[in-house]
């Protein structure tokens, strides 16, 4: 397991797979801002007001300059269902591969609940500059005012 990549460091451009089975780096989003916000599992209450609120604030997003894209670890179809079902606006992709972009940040590891120990994503959420690097991170996310949050982030990098 890696240490988790901070400010200042290049983002891993390694790729994810999209709800239409096609595939998205971080390279692909060179010269704008990127907010990635990486989340345990579709469907789930904290995941799906995460998501919701990164979509409401979509447009407020695309003004300031700055691409949207959810990361899980659930599968391409589970996100398309997931992305219809709540009528979602920014973007997911699926880091289902052994070795993905949440395992090159050190954020796919070691949890436990009720003593049984398993592998999850830790809610995180990276601010990518224009050049590439990580400009802040937050880690252990709480998701109410999250969004709010890092799209105040977004608009003053």
């Amino acid at each position: 397991m890696s240490e988790p990549l901070g400010v200042g460091s290049p983002l891993p451009d390694i790729a994810l797979t999209t709800p239409e089975g096609g595939t998205v780096k971080p390279s692909d989003f060179a010269g704008r801002k990127l907010v990635l916000f990486f989340y345990p599992k579709d469907d789930t209450p904290g995941c799906t007001t995460e998501n919701k609120d990164f979509s409401a604030l979509a447009d407020d997003f695309a003004a300031a300059g700055t691409a949207l894209l959810g990361v899980s670890k659930d599968p391409p179809t589970k996100h398309a269902k997931f992305i219809e079902k709540h009528a979602l606006a920014a973007p997911l992709a699926s880091d289902a591969e052994e070795g993905g972009l949440s395992d090159a940040l050190g954020i796919w590891t070691e949890k436990s609940m009720y003593g049984r120990t398993y592998m999850g994503m830790v809610r995180t959420t990276y601010l990518v500059g224009a050049d590439g690097k990580i400009a802040r991170v937050w880690d252990k996310v709480k998701v109410k005012g999250h969004a709010d949050e890092v799209l105040a982030a977004a608009k003053a990098l």
